[in-house]
């Protein structure tokens, strides 16, 4: 059984030593571990400096695309290579890797296809706005999701090869929160492994402004929503407006009981509009949810196409171990969109 550690960077050579470095290349269960770096456009030598600590792979982007670009990139290529198992870690040191073992223990044990490495974030030292700010993303996200006590927000993650083979990332921005909810659509065990995490002093590659970063997060959250459980989303809107519009008529069959049952036909309308667009929106609803059904049968036929790449792939690049096959390999695997 192979093990991909895989490492999304930009402008880490400060800290991707010391990422690599604490990867245990020796765990209980896992015949071999590797790690990948996918260089997100990085201009401060983090590619050299991964190549001296030791990554086994190193792929390039190019230019910088994002984090969601990097992690898609980063599972796709882990496949690719043999993985059986993804570990997905951050390269600003923000999480503990000598806990790989433990994170990985659901997945080997079969008992969950999708390991999340909760922060425990009583005592770390963060920045007030984010700290809070993750607290209250949290909360959200776990009661939408019905998964309490999980860290929606974190990137330290395991993934069995079926699970990376499922996802599909459309974002743009981050994955943290559409790759759970992709994944309770379908049906991957998601099993909770809290973990300490270390604070980072430099401000984040990601959250480069607190405001811009709540509202495309949330974007993101919506669509992904509405992508992957539409009826409850629209079906939800239609009947809460079906019942705002029932409020008006009840109010005038109350009138009509105490004999005052003239006018109040403004509130009247109202009321028949709301029911209509209620009525509406539950229609769209039952629409995208037939288109979701097309939708899961497109990602069938993607997980035979990718699991055939991954294999196929796998053949050719073989299991090459030596500094000067990964440097190869960094130079065939340069700009890799």
């Amino acid at each position: 059984m192979k093990l991909i550690v895989t490492i999304p960077a930009y402008n880490e050579a400060a800290n991707i030593a010391d990422v690599i470095a604490e990867v245990p290349r020796a765990i209980v269960g896992v015949d071999a571990v590797e790690v990948l770096v996918v260089d997100d456009g990085s201009t401060d030598g983090t590619v050299e400096t991964a190549l001296a600590a030791g990554a086994d792979h190193v792929v390039r982007l190019g230019r910088n695309r994002g984090l969601a670009t990097a992690f898609r990139t980063a599972m796709r290529e882990a496949v690719r290579r043999g993985a059986d198992l993804i570990v997905n870690t951050d390269g600003d040191n923000h999480y503990d890797q000598s806990r790989i073992p433990d994170l990985i223990q659901p997945l080997l044990r079969r008992q969950a296809d999708i390991a999340v490495g909760s922060r425990v974030l009583g005592g770390l030292r963060m920045r007030a706005a984010n700290k809070y700010g993750n607290r209250l993303a949290n909360a959200v996200m776990q009661r939408l999701l019905g998964m309490p006590g999980v860290d929606v927000s974190t990137g330290f993650r395991a993934y069995t090869r079926e699970a990376a083979l499922k996802l599909n990332v459309l974002s743009n921005h981050t994955y943290t929160h559409e790759t759970l909810i992709h994944a309770l659509d379908q049906q991957l065990a998601i099993a909770n492994v809290p973990l300490p995490a270390r604070a980072v002093d430099r401000p984040s590659r990601l959250i480069r402004s607190l405001t811009s970063h709540i509202w495309r997060a949330g974007i993101v959250i919506m669509n992904s929503f509405i992508l992957y459980r539409p009826l409850h989303v629209w079906g939800t809107l239609g009947l809460v407006c079906a019942l705002l519009g029932t409020l008006p008529f009840v109010r005038f069959l109350y009138f009509v009981a105490q004999g005052q049952g003239h006018g109040h036909i403004q509130s009247l309308v109202i009321g028949s509009a709301l029911l209509f667009f209620g009525v509406q929106l539950c229609i769209v609803g039952l629409l995208a949810s037939a288109i979701r059904w097309n939708r899961r049968l497109i990602e069938e036929v993607l997980y035979v196409l990718k699991e055939r790449d991954g294999e196929q792939r796998a053949a050719t690049n073989g299991h090459a171990t030596t500094n000067g096959t990964h440097q190869d390999d960094t130079r065939r695997k340069a700009n890799v969109v």
